[in-house]
Protein backbone atom coordinates (compact mmCIF):
# COMPACT_ATOMS: atom_id res chain seq x y z
CA UNK A 1 0.00 0.00 0.00
CA UNK A 2 2.83 2.43 0.86
CA UNK A 3 4.46 1.75 -2.50
CA UNK A 4 1.22 2.49 -4.31
CA UNK A 5 0.83 5.76 -2.42
CA UNK A 6 4.40 6.68 -3.26
CA UNK A 7 3.86 5.83 -6.92
CA UNK A 8 0.69 7.92 -6.96
CA UNK A 9 2.49 10.92 -5.47
CA UNK A 10 5.35 10.57 -7.94
CA UNK A 11 2.89 10.44 -10.83
CA UNK A 12 1.10 13.54 -9.53
CA UNK A 13 4.47 15.30 -9.27
CA UNK A 14 5.23 14.51 -12.91
CA UNK A 15 1.78 15.76 -13.90
CA UNK A 16 2.54 18.99 -12.05
CA UNK A 17 5.86 19.40 -13.85
CA UNK A 18 4.19 18.74 -17.22
CA UNK A 19 1.65 21.49 -16.55
CA UNK A 20 4.45 23.75 -15.34
CA UNK A 21 6.21 23.22 -18.68
CA UNK A 22 2.95 24.02 -20.46
CA UNK A 23 2.60 27.33 -18.63
CA UNK A 24 6.23 28.23 -19.38
CA UNK A 25 5.62 27.62 -23.08
CA UNK A 26 2.48 29.77 -22.97
CA UNK A 27 4.47 32.55 -21.28
CA UNK A 28 7.11 32.29 -24.02
CA UNK A 29 4.59 33.58 -26.56
CA UNK A 30 4.65 36.98 -24.83
CA UNK A 31 7.94 37.16 -22.88
CA UNK A 32 11.62 36.69 -23.64
CA UNK A 33 13.29 33.58 -22.26
CA UNK A 34 15.53 35.66 -20.00
CA UNK A 35 12.48 37.37 -18.48
CA UNK A 36 10.78 34.02 -17.80
CA UNK A 37 13.94 32.79 -16.05
CA UNK A 38 14.13 36.04 -14.06
CA UNK A 39 10.52 35.66 -12.94
CA UNK A 40 11.07 31.97 -12.05
CA UNK A 41 14.22 32.79 -10.11
CA UNK A 42 12.55 35.58 -8.15
CA UNK A 43 9.41 33.60 -7.35
CA UNK A 44 11.22 30.37 -6.50
CA UNK A 45 13.80 32.14 -4.33
CA UNK A 46 11.02 33.93 -2.42
CA UNK A 47 9.11 30.69 -1.79
CA UNK A 48 12.12 28.67 -0.65
CA UNK A 49 13.48 31.57 1.41
CA UNK A 50 10.20 31.58 3.33
CA UNK A 51 10.35 27.80 3.81
CA UNK A 52 13.97 28.00 4.99
CA UNK A 53 13.16 30.68 7.53
CA UNK A 54 10.10 28.77 8.75
CA UNK A 55 12.42 25.84 9.40
CA UNK A 56 14.58 28.26 11.44
CA UNK A 57 17.52 27.71 9.11
CA UNK A 58 19.86 30.52 7.97
CA UNK A 59 19.46 31.79 4.41
CA UNK A 60 23.20 32.19 3.93
CA UNK A 61 26.00 30.08 5.36
CA UNK A 62 29.71 29.62 4.73
CA UNK A 63 28.89 26.15 3.38
CA UNK A 64 27.60 27.84 0.22
CA UNK A 65 31.25 28.51 -0.68
CA UNK A 66 32.09 24.79 -0.76
CA UNK A 67 33.03 23.35 -4.15
CA UNK A 68 30.07 20.88 -4.39
CA UNK A 69 27.51 23.65 -3.83
CA UNK A 70 29.19 25.99 -6.31
CA UNK A 71 29.29 23.21 -8.93
CA UNK A 72 25.68 22.30 -8.12
CA UNK A 73 24.51 25.86 -8.69
CA UNK A 74 26.46 26.03 -11.94
CA UNK A 75 24.77 22.83 -13.10
CA UNK A 76 21.36 24.13 -12.06
CA UNK A 77 22.01 27.33 -13.98
CA UNK A 78 23.15 25.55 -17.15
CA UNK A 79 20.27 23.07 -16.95
CA UNK A 80 17.55 25.65 -16.32
CA UNK A 81 18.74 27.98 -19.06
CA UNK A 82 18.87 25.08 -21.50
CA UNK A 83 15.56 23.44 -20.65
CA UNK A 84 13.47 26.63 -20.37
CA UNK A 85 14.87 27.77 -23.72
CA UNK A 86 14.08 24.36 -25.24
CA UNK A 87 10.51 24.49 -23.89
CA UNK A 88 10.09 27.98 -25.35
CA UNK A 89 11.54 27.26 -28.81
CA UNK A 90 10.85 23.58 -29.55
CA UNK A 91 7.89 21.17 -29.23
CA UNK A 92 7.25 20.36 -25.58
CA UNK A 93 7.07 16.62 -26.34
CA UNK A 94 10.50 16.69 -27.98
CA UNK A 95 12.14 18.65 -25.16
CA UNK A 96 10.58 16.35 -22.54
CA UNK A 97 11.73 13.23 -24.40
CA UNK A 98 15.33 14.44 -24.38
CA UNK A 99 15.06 15.39 -20.70
CA UNK A 100 14.29 11.75 -19.86
CA UNK A 101 17.95 10.97 -20.61
CA UNK A 102 19.05 12.82 -17.45
CA UNK A 103 19.22 9.67 -15.23
CA UNK A 104 21.40 8.00 -17.89
CA UNK A 105 23.73 11.00 -17.92
CA UNK A 106 23.89 10.89 -14.10
CA UNK A 107 24.85 7.20 -14.17
CA UNK A 108 27.50 7.91 -16.80
CA UNK A 109 28.87 10.83 -14.78
CA UNK A 110 28.94 8.78 -11.58
CA UNK A 111 31.01 6.13 -13.32
CA UNK A 112 33.44 8.61 -14.90
CA UNK A 113 33.86 11.17 -12.12
CA UNK A 114 32.75 9.54 -8.86
CA UNK A 115 34.32 6.10 -9.48
CA UNK A 116 31.00 4.34 -8.93
CA UNK A 117 30.97 0.79 -10.38
CA UNK A 118 28.83 0.36 -13.51
CA UNK A 119 28.49 -3.10 -15.04
CA UNK A 120 28.46 -3.85 -18.73
CA UNK A 121 24.66 -4.14 -18.80
CA UNK A 122 24.23 -0.57 -17.59
CA UNK A 123 26.90 0.64 -20.02
CA UNK A 124 24.88 -0.93 -22.82
CA UNK A 125 21.67 0.65 -21.47
CA UNK A 126 23.38 4.08 -21.39
CA UNK A 127 24.56 3.72 -24.99
CA UNK A 128 21.13 2.55 -26.13
CA UNK A 129 19.49 5.44 -24.29
CA UNK A 130 21.75 8.01 -25.94
CA UNK A 131 20.99 6.35 -29.29
CA UNK A 132 17.35 7.10 -28.47
CA UNK A 133 18.30 10.76 -27.98
CA UNK A 134 19.83 10.70 -31.45
CA UNK A 135 16.55 9.39 -32.83
CA UNK A 136 14.74 12.34 -31.29
CA UNK A 137 17.30 14.96 -32.38
CA UNK A 138 18.18 13.40 -35.78
CA UNK A 139 21.48 15.19 -36.43
CA UNK A 140 22.49 15.38 -40.09
CA UNK A 141 18.94 14.92 -41.40
CA UNK A 142 16.30 17.32 -42.70
CA UNK A 143 14.37 16.88 -39.47
CA UNK A 144 17.25 18.21 -37.36
CA UNK A 145 16.48 21.41 -35.44
CA UNK A 146 19.58 22.97 -33.89
CA UNK A 147 17.38 24.46 -31.15
CA UNK A 148 16.83 20.94 -29.79
CA UNK A 149 20.41 21.12 -28.49
CA UNK A 150 19.11 23.44 -25.77
CA UNK A 151 17.35 20.37 -24.30
CA UNK A 152 20.66 18.49 -24.44
CA UNK A 153 22.20 21.41 -22.54
CA UNK A 154 19.41 20.96 -20.00
CA UNK A 155 20.28 17.28 -19.56
CA UNK A 156 23.99 18.03 -19.07
CA UNK A 157 23.29 20.79 -16.56
CA UNK A 158 20.82 18.78 -14.51
CA UNK A 159 23.17 15.79 -14.50
CA UNK A 160 25.97 18.01 -13.13
CA UNK A 161 23.54 19.30 -10.49
CA UNK A 162 22.51 15.82 -9.38
CA UNK A 163 26.09 14.52 -9.26
CA UNK A 164 27.29 17.51 -7.25
CA UNK A 165 24.37 17.14 -4.85
CA UNK A 166 25.79 13.78 -3.73
CA UNK A 167 28.84 15.62 -2.36
CA UNK A 168 26.99 18.48 -0.66
CA UNK A 169 27.65 18.61 3.12
CA UNK A 170 24.83 17.05 5.14
CA UNK A 171 24.30 20.19 7.22
CA UNK A 172 23.02 22.08 4.17
CA UNK A 173 19.28 21.40 3.83
CA UNK A 174 17.27 20.85 0.65
CA UNK A 175 15.43 24.11 1.30
CA UNK A 176 18.70 26.05 1.47
CA UNK A 177 19.97 24.41 -1.72
CA UNK A 178 16.72 25.18 -3.55
CA UNK A 179 16.73 28.80 -2.36
CA UNK A 180 20.31 29.30 -3.51
CA UNK A 181 19.65 27.64 -6.88
CA UNK A 182 16.70 29.90 -7.66
CA UNK A 183 18.57 32.94 -6.37
CA UNK A 184 21.40 32.21 -8.80
CA UNK A 185 18.97 32.47 -11.72
CA UNK A 186 18.30 36.16 -11.03
CA UNK A 187 21.74 37.59 -11.92
CA UNK A 188 22.13 34.98 -14.67
CA UNK A 189 18.89 36.13 -16.34
CA UNK A 190 19.97 39.75 -15.98
CA UNK A 191 23.26 39.00 -17.75
CA UNK A 192 21.42 37.03 -20.44
CA UNK A 193 19.17 40.04 -21.11
CA UNK A 194 22.23 42.06 -22.18
CA UNK A 195 22.72 39.70 -25.13
CA UNK A 196 19.05 39.57 -26.12
CA UNK A 197 17.24 41.87 -28.52
CA UNK A 198 13.96 41.24 -26.70
CA UNK A 199 13.01 43.96 -24.25
CA UNK A 200 11.25 43.66 -20.89
CA UNK A 201 7.51 43.10 -21.24
CA UNK A 202 5.21 44.53 -18.59
CA UNK A 203 3.28 41.48 -17.33
CA UNK A 204 -0.47 41.53 -17.88
CA UNK A 205 -2.88 40.00 -15.33
CA UNK A 206 -2.90 36.84 -17.47
CA UNK A 207 0.89 36.62 -17.41
CA UNK A 208 0.93 37.17 -13.66
CA UNK A 209 -1.56 34.32 -13.35
CA UNK A 210 0.70 32.07 -15.43
CA UNK A 211 3.66 33.07 -13.29
CA UNK A 212 1.84 32.20 -10.05
CA UNK A 213 0.78 28.89 -11.61
CA UNK A 214 4.35 28.02 -12.62
CA UNK A 215 5.77 28.70 -9.15
CA UNK A 216 2.85 26.99 -7.38
CA UNK A 217 3.01 23.87 -9.53
CA UNK A 218 6.79 23.68 -9.20
CA UNK A 219 6.71 23.85 -5.41
CA UNK A 220 3.81 21.40 -5.13
CA UNK A 221 5.52 18.91 -7.46
CA UNK A 222 8.75 19.25 -5.48
CA UNK A 223 6.93 18.39 -2.26
CA UNK A 224 5.18 15.44 -3.92
CA UNK A 225 8.53 13.98 -5.02
CA UNK A 226 9.97 14.27 -1.51
CA UNK A 227 6.88 12.64 0.00
CA UNK A 228 6.90 9.86 -2.61
CA UNK A 229 10.51 8.97 -1.88
CA UNK A 230 9.86 8.89 1.85
CA UNK A 231 6.68 6.81 1.66
CA UNK A 232 7.57 4.12 -0.89
CA UNK A 233 10.61 2.04 -1.79
CA UNK A 234 12.93 4.03 -4.03
CA UNK A 235 13.32 1.18 -6.53
CA UNK A 236 9.54 0.94 -6.88
CA UNK A 237 8.72 4.65 -6.96
CA UNK A 238 11.54 6.09 -9.10
CA UNK A 239 10.45 4.58 -12.48
CA UNK A 240 7.18 6.50 -12.20
CA UNK A 241 9.20 9.64 -12.96
CA UNK A 242 8.90 8.61 -16.59
CA UNK A 243 5.14 9.23 -16.53
CA UNK A 244 6.16 12.83 -17.27
CA UNK A 245 6.76 11.76 -20.86
CA UNK A 246 3.16 10.56 -21.22
CA UNK A 247 1.81 13.81 -19.77
CA UNK A 248 4.09 15.87 -22.02
CA UNK A 249 2.81 14.04 -25.11
CA UNK A 250 -0.79 14.64 -24.01
CA UNK A 251 -0.19 18.34 -23.30
CA UNK A 252 1.65 18.81 -26.59
CA UNK A 253 -1.18 17.15 -28.50
CA UNK A 254 -4.10 18.84 -26.72
CA UNK A 255 -2.73 22.34 -26.14
CA UNK A 256 -0.08 22.95 -28.81
CA UNK A 257 -1.36 20.67 -31.58
CA UNK A 258 1.90 18.72 -31.69
CA UNK A 259 2.00 15.54 -33.75
CA UNK A 260 5.21 13.62 -32.98
CA UNK A 261 6.26 11.27 -35.78
CA UNK A 262 7.17 7.61 -35.44
CA UNK A 263 10.91 8.22 -35.12
CA UNK A 264 10.47 10.71 -32.29
CA UNK A 265 8.12 8.35 -30.44
CA UNK A 266 10.52 5.45 -30.98
CA UNK A 267 13.36 7.52 -29.55
CA UNK A 268 11.27 8.43 -26.50
CA UNK A 269 10.44 4.74 -25.88
CA UNK A 270 14.12 3.79 -26.16
CA UNK A 271 15.19 6.54 -23.72
CA UNK A 272 12.52 5.67 -21.16
CA UNK A 273 13.12 1.93 -21.44
CA UNK A 274 16.88 2.35 -21.01
CA UNK A 275 16.37 4.65 -18.03
CA UNK A 276 14.03 2.25 -16.25
CA UNK A 277 16.40 -0.67 -16.87
CA UNK A 278 19.36 1.36 -15.55
CA UNK A 279 17.43 2.24 -12.38
CA UNK A 280 16.46 -1.40 -11.88
CA UNK A 281 20.05 -2.61 -12.28
CA UNK A 282 21.39 0.07 -9.95
CA UNK A 283 18.87 -0.79 -7.21
CA UNK A 284 19.62 -4.49 -7.64
CA UNK A 285 23.32 -3.90 -6.94
CA UNK A 286 22.76 -1.19 -4.30
CA UNK A 287 19.62 -2.30 -2.42
CA UNK A 288 20.47 -0.28 0.67
CA UNK A 289 20.89 3.03 -1.20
Amino acid sequence: MENLRGAGLMTLAMLGFAFEDMLIKLMADAMATWQIILVLGTGGAAVFASMTLLKRQPLFTRAYLSAPIIVRNLGELIGTLGFVTAIALTPISQASAILQATPLAVTLGAALFLDEPVGWRRWVAILVGFAGVMLVIRPGTEGFDIRSLFAVQGVLGLAIRDLATRKVPAETSSFQLSFLAFLTLIPAASILSMFSDQAWVEPTPVLWGLFVGVVGLGVAAYYAIVAAMRIGEVSFVTPFRYSRMIFALAVGFAVFDERPDAMMLAGAVVIVGSGIYTIWRERKHRPAA
